[in-house]
């Protein structure tokens, strides 16, 4: 009987986005280049508090 080798989440994760990419890339897609420090995150209004544990009065 014959064993599969299994390969890692990690290992299968990193090749999709590389096959993933490659597509991409055939396909036409450009890939930026984002400076450091700059967020992908447009609306900066609102909360980005969290609050863990039980709902106490406030």
């Amino acid at each position: 009987m014959a064993v599969k080798s299994k390969k890692s989440a990690a290992s299968e994760t990193h090749l999709s986005i590389k096959e993933q990419t490659a597509a991409f890339l055939k396909a036409g897609g450009e890939i930026q280049q984002i400076a450091k420090g700059v967020s992908g995150r447009e609306d900066n209004s609102g909360s980005r508090q969290i609050v863990l544990g039980k709902n106490s009065s406030r």
